[in-house]
């Protein structure tokens, strides 16, 4: 197994165009650490440049302490699964897993004790007299992770190997994916699109925009504590929501204005401390819609109007515009557990829950540590 070091890594194309910004991360002996970001944010990037695919412009790359800048890819000792399988559709199953070995020219013996291991951990002893073509999209997927693992590499590069499948079929591999990776205690680096994935499989995810790292947490960490606005909006299906607000003093504690609106904020005696310093001046408020809740008219709340309600059946997602907020502020949203009916231009009444509130400065990035729960998350 093997440590894995991102060393302020820049990455220039020729042309100018820079995919990588001063990029630092380790990355543990046996972690799977998740890189997810939007489409263009430089994550497969970082793949290739782990895998000897491309090469970094400046900074040190390290794979188990030794520098891998100038190792071809051979040299390496990583493995790495593609999105579209890449499995040689005239070999069967059994030959697909042979090759890597082949190439290596080891023993007869040697190679059989490798794939019939790998067949084993992957549940694939059926399968192997088949072509990829009588292979189902999950079964090709075990394959081509086989393929890799025969190997026994060191490290193992995972390039959003479940985006083919089917949503029910993603969930099945995902689970034996993380299973598989428990057992063998490969160093992983796993990249992916999907946040569920990267929330799910990751013992850390890697948050990244633009060819910056925004953020590297325990998803829990992640989804409490986001760094920035980014962060905050990029985590959770609904994404946290934001918008703009401002403190003002209030009888020893904190009012939150939303426009025309206000809302006496419940905190801790530390975190009303800390937040002083920041009366008066354009914030940007987040909170996570498990954490807005409908209140009776007479309990005061917050005035808003219905814009739109997502009937899921285990629970509603309820679109709202704050009353008295600019147009150009985005609708709110609120997760109301089971199906709950609303008509579009109703006023309903909102109250938050201020311990979960978040507060993000001028610049995007979070007051203090993040959440005005701060003094109460372990």
């Amino acid at each position: 197994m093997a440590t894995i070091d991102f060393e302020h890594i820049d990455k220039i194309y020729p042309g100018g165009t820079q995919a990588i910004f001063d990029y630092n991360l380790n990355v543990a002996d046996g972690e799977l650490v998740a890189f997810v970001g939007p489409s263009g944010c430089g994550k497969s990037t970082l793949l290739r440049l782990l895998a000897g695919l491309e090469t970094a412009t400046h900074g040190t790359l390290r794979i188990g302490g030794q520098a891998v800048n100038a190792l071809p890819p051979q040299q390496r000792n990583v493995a790495m699964v593609f999105q579209d399988y890449a499995l040689y559709p005239h070999m069967t199953v059994r030959r697909n897993l042979e090759f890597p070995l082949k190439m290596r020219d080891l023993p007869r013996a040697d190679i059989d004790k490798q794939v019939s291991w790998v067949a084993d951990l992957l549940s694939l002893g059926g399968l192997l007299d088949r072509l990829p073509k009588q292979l189902s999209g999950g079964q090709r997927q075990r394959v081509a992770m086989g393929r890799a693992l025969v190997r026994q590499p060191t490290v193992f590069l995972m390039d959003e190997p479940l985006s083919n499948l089917d949503a029910r079929l993603r969930v099945q591999i995902r689970a034996e994916i993380g299973e598989l990776l428990d057992r063998t205690g490969i160093t992983t680096v796993y990249v992916t699109h999907d946040q569920a994935e990267a929330m799910t499989l990751g013992d850390r995810v890697a948050v990244m925009d633009r060819g910056r790292l925004q953020q590297v947490a325990p998803p829990r960490e992640l989804y409490e504590r986001p760094a920035n606005v980014f962060v905050a909006g990029f985590i959770g299906n609904p994404p946290m929501n934001l918008f703009s607000a401002r403190l003002t003093a209030a009888d020893g504690g904190l009012n939150l204005h939303l426009g025309e609106q206000s809302w006496l904020l419940a905190l801790s005696a530390p975190t009303v401390e800390r937040w002083r310093a920041w009366l008066d001046q354009p914030l940007t408020a987040g909170i996570r819609p498990e954490h807005l809740h409908l209140v009776a008219a007479e309990a005061g709340g917050l005035r808003a109007t219905v814009a739109d309600a997502e009937y899921l059946g285990h629970e509603t997602l309820l679109h709202m515009r704050i009353d008295g907020m600019a147009a150009s502020e985005p609708t709110l949203v609120a997760r109301l557990s089971g199906i709950q009916l609303f008509e579009k231009g109703e006023t309903v009444r909102l109250s938050l829950d201020s311990t979960r509130l978040h507060l993000f400065g001028p610049d995007g990035l979070a007051l203090t540590d993040g959440t005005a729960a701060a003094d109460a998350i372990p």
